[in-house]
């Protein structure tokens, strides 16, 4: 029966080894990891993954006292991007592993944002146990004072706590210098909440898949760089000219309304920006992962299913509203608007997923084929 191989396994999550000290991970060996310690400690000496380094190369000493065969190693993410870091955490322990052949794995962390990978960590190899490093201090007032201002030294506290304080305190200034502090109060409330409502419900992360997307097109001269960029183009002008007609058609009947008399000026702008993104993506699945076409196929359905339906309902309801004054459309024409939007939007959606379920049957009849080819 083969020898279990244990890694001691210590995990930096947000990549303090190669934003501070400059070293790039992974880290396999103990006189690697002692020198990424030494020199985190020289670069920072107040860094709690100092620690978690050290106690990583101790219980790795225990367990080499005691004959067992064991590997020691330091992963890292990335400091800016948790989503990047992770992946770069599950690639860099699928190559660990593959040269240490180990079995099983000691987790060692110095906090409860690194423990957040040991799914990642479970899926590949068995856990036996997890070692959190506590730093023994005596907590008091200037203890505190300076732990603050070392997390607000850090780019990745800073940007989400001083950016929407300061933009808040700026506006509120502004404000009351323009003689409106009323105002500024509501728009200082607005932001935050705006901020605020954006982090809860995750609308951040998606920015930053678009942005990364972006980066990623570019690179690797994808088509939906262009297609991206063009579609937040026409998203800007469309966010203009529903202003505009919000402008044009308000009413102090309630915010209702007036979102309505936003979709209107905005929602032609926005499906030409969503089909724009949508076909950019189409394009590059079928040129580079052709197989992958039939989870891509609908999107411009979906999306101009949407943008018909919304403009169909917004028209209906402004025309048929007295609290609008200066709409265009009768109420008459506003129904035959929502109608025909409607049966419009749906058989759209409907022609998608049909377009999407005829190429995953003949996806799935080619499979076999294809593969009693390569045999």
């Amino acid at each position: 029966m083969a020898k279990e191989r244990t890694l001691v396994l210590c995990v930096d999550r947000d990549d303090d080894l190669g934003f501070k000290a400059r070293i790039d991970g992974p880290i396999v060996g103990r006189e690697a990891c002692l020198h990424a310690a030494v020199t985190l400690g020289l670069a920072d000496s107040e860094d709690s993954d100092i620690n978690a380094i050290f106690e990583t190369i101790k219980i790795y000493d225990d367990l080499v006292a005691r004959g067992e065969e064991v590997a020691v190693a330091v992963i890292c993410g990335n400091h800016m991007n948790l989503l990047e870091g992770d992946r770069r955490i599950a690639a860099s322990l699928d190559a660990i592993l593959s040269a240490t052949n180990s079995t099983a794995s000691i987790l060692v962390t110095d906090g409860a944002e690194d423990e957040y990978v040991l799914p990642i960590i479970q899926s590949r190899v068995p856990v036996s146990s997890v070692r959190r490093v506590v730093v023994n201090q005596m907590p008091n007032l200037e203890g505190t004072y300076y732990i603050l201002r070392r997390l607000l030294d850090d780019p990745k506290v800073s940007k989400i706590v001083l950016v929407p304080v300061g933009l808040a305190m700026l506006l509120y200034a502004v404000g009351y210098l323009l003689g409106y502090p009323e105002g500024a109060t509501i728009v200082v409330v607005g932001v935050v909440g705006t901020y605020l409502l954006f982090k809860g419900v995750g609308i951040d992360e998606i920015f930053g898949y678009l942005i990364t997307s972006m980066k990623t097109s570019l690179h690797g001269g994808r088509f939906t760089f262009v297609s991206y960029i063009t579609a937040i183009l026409l998203g800007i002008v469309g966010i203009f000219l529903g202003l505009v007609s919000l402008l044009d058609y308000y009413t102090s009947a309630g915010i209702f309304f007036q979102v309505l008399a936003f979709i209107y000026g905005a929602i032609t702008w926005f499906t030409a920006a969503g089909l724009i993104a949508s076909g950019g993506k189409i394009i590059d699945v079928f040129l580079n992962e052709r197989e992958a076409i039939r989870r891509v196929v609908a999107l411009p359905f979906f999306v101009l299913a949407i943008g018909a339906i919304a403009y169909g309902a917004s028209i209906y309801i402004l025309s048929i509203s007295s609290e609008v004054s200066g709409f265009p459309i009768a109420a008459d024409a506003g129904v035959k608007y929502i109608i025909f939007a409607t049966i419009g939007g749906l058989f759209c959606a409907f022609l998608g997923v049909y377009l999407q379920s005829l190429l995953s049957r003949w996806g799935n009849d080619h499979e076999p084929l294809a593969l009693k080819r390569g045999a």
